[in-house]
C-alpha cells in the first residue's frame, strides 16, 4: 500500500463484531489525539485474502499506509495520551510490548495464562501494542510470522503446551524468539503494557468484570480507579457510552 504519513495506527477488525470494538477505540485515541492518523483494517482490505481468525495478522505488515506504524488490538480502549510512545518507539525498527498490568496499574505477575511461554522460555510479548518501521527488521520478522502461522503443525512439534491453533502472542513469541528478543522488545517495565481485564489478572470472582466492578467515563475509571495507558477490556460486548 502507498506511503501516506509518517506515522500512524492500524487495527485489524476482522469481522463485525471487531469493526465495532475499532470504532470505539478509534474514538477513544482521537479524544487524545484528535490529528493522529488511524486505519482500521477490514477483510476486504487484505492482500491475501481473510486467512481466519489471527491467522491474518502478518498481513497487516503489507496493508499499512504508514512509514512506521504502531499496531493495536481492536477490543482496547485508550484511557490517556499515548503519543509519548512514538519518541521511544523510532529509535527502534520493532518493539512488541511486554507484561500486562491489572486495574490498579501494577504490573501482574500471574501467569495463569502463560504456561505455554514459561515452559519453553519465550519472551512474555503481548501483540496487543506493536510497533514497526519500514526496514529489513520488521519484513524479517513478519516473514517469520506468517511461516509460524501457515506451517503451525511443524512448529508447534517445538513447543510443550502448545495450542492445537496458533494464539498471535505465541507466534510473536516463537519469531522474537527465533530472531534474538533484544531485537524486536525493549527491557521489561520500559516500554507500555496494556491494562488486562481478564479474570485471574485482577481481583474479580466471575468472567465479566463489567458486572461485578463499577465503571464509569470521562475519564474511564473502574472502581474509582483512574486506567492509564491502553486497557484491553476483554469483553467484546462492552461498549462505553
Amino acid at each position: 500500500m502507498p506511503i501516506v504519513a509518517e506515522r500512524g495506527y492500524v487495527i485489524p477488525a476482522i469481522g463485525s463484531v471487531y469493526e465495532a470494538c475499532a470504532e470505539q477505540l478509534v474514538h477513544s485515541l482521537h479524544q487524545f489525539h484528535p490529528a493522529a492518523n488511524v486505519t482500521i483494517v477490514t477483510a476486504d482490505m487484505l492482500p491475501n485474502g481473510d486467512q481466519g481468525g489471527w491467522a491474518n495478522d502478518w498481513q497487516i505488515f503489507a496493508v499499512s499506509p504508514y512509514r512506521q506504524t504502531i499496531k493495536l488490538e481492536a477490543d482496547m480502549i485508550v484511557a490517556s495520551p499515548v503519543d509519548h510512545w512514538w519518541t521511544l518507539f523510532e529509535l527502534r525498527d520493532v518493539v512488541i510490548s511486554q507484561g500486562c498490568r491489572d486495574f490498579y496499574g501494577q504490573s501482574s505477575s500471574v501467569r495463569t495464562y502463560r504456561k505455554c511461554f514459561d515452559t519453553n522460555h519465550l519472551p512474555d510479548v503481548f501483540n496487543a501494542v506493536t510497533y514497526w518501521r519500514l526496514s529489513s527488521t520488521a519484513k524479517e520478522f513478519f516473514d517469520l510470522v506468517r511461516q509460524i502461522f501457515e506451517h503451525w503443525t511443524e512448529f508447534r512439534k517445538l513447543l510443550k503446551f502448545a495450542d492445537d491453533q496458533p494464539s498471535t502472542d505465541v507466534v510473536y513469541a516463537m519469531a522474537a524468539k527465533i530472531m534474538g528478543p533484544e531485537r524486536v522488545t525493549l527491557p521489561v517495565g520500559v516500554g507500555p503494557s496494556i491494562v488486562h481485564m481478564k479474570r485471574g489478572i485482577n481481583p474479580i470472582k466471575t468472567d465479566d468484570w463489567t458486572q461485578e466492578l463499577i465503571w464509569e467515563t470521562d475519564p474511564f475509571r473502574i472502581n474509582t480507579i483512574a486506567q492509564q495507558g491502553f486497557v484491553h477490556y476483554h469483553r467484546k460486548d462492552w461498549r462505553t457510552q
